[in-house]
């Protein structure tokens, strides 16, 4: 009896492991080949061009991936690769108080992004990606802007992130 038990017992543990595939305890759908990515420039071509914008953006982006998988960086033949470009950076009143004037601006950034993957292209993306900071108008952006692209940024390399690798 107790060798049927041992038995059962092991059909189920190889059907279980069978039906639950790779699992990544990062969160990521990374194909198992997959052991390098390529992290090319997004230049500003936004009508408002910020200095160093494009290379702290990059520069997020690279980060992000180093932290959250066990890719490696490189900079040509990548298994998977990101390029792009920032297409919006502009400031526009957010709300209005009683006088007809702003109480709040909002400034957006807006990146467009191609995701290819050269081990299983099917998973190739190109998506625009864009999240907003709200601040005081009684506020200059200049001494805003710093803190406003740190929580933008943030977002939108994390949504590149869960749309790309963790699939979300």
């Amino acid at each position: 009896m107790s060798k049927l038990k041992y038995i059962i017992a092991t059909v189920s543990i190889l059907i279980l492991i069978q039906g639950c595939g790779v699992y990544s305890f990062s969160g990521t759908n990374i194909s198992p080949d997959t052991k390098t990515f390529q992290v090319n420039f997004f230049q500003n071509q936004a009508p408002r061009v910020f200095p160093g914008a494009d290379q702290e953006f990059t520069n997020r982006l690279q980060d992000l991936i180093l932290n959250q998988t066990n890719l490696s960086l490189t900079t040509s033949g990548g298994d998977i690769v990101y390029e792009g470009e920032i297409v919006q950076d502009y400031v526009a009143p957010n709300t209005a108080t009683s006088n007809i004037t702003a109480a709040q601006n909002r400034l957006t950034i807006a990146v467009n992004v191609r995701f290819y993957d050269a081990k299983d292209p099917e998973q190739d993306l190109e998506q625009r990606f864009s999240f907003f900071f709200d601040y005081p108008a009684a506020s200059s952006e200049n001494t805003v802007r710093a803190e406003a692209l740190q929580i933008i940024y943030e977002r939108i390399t994390q949504d590149i992130f869960n749309a790309t690798l963790a699939r979300w």
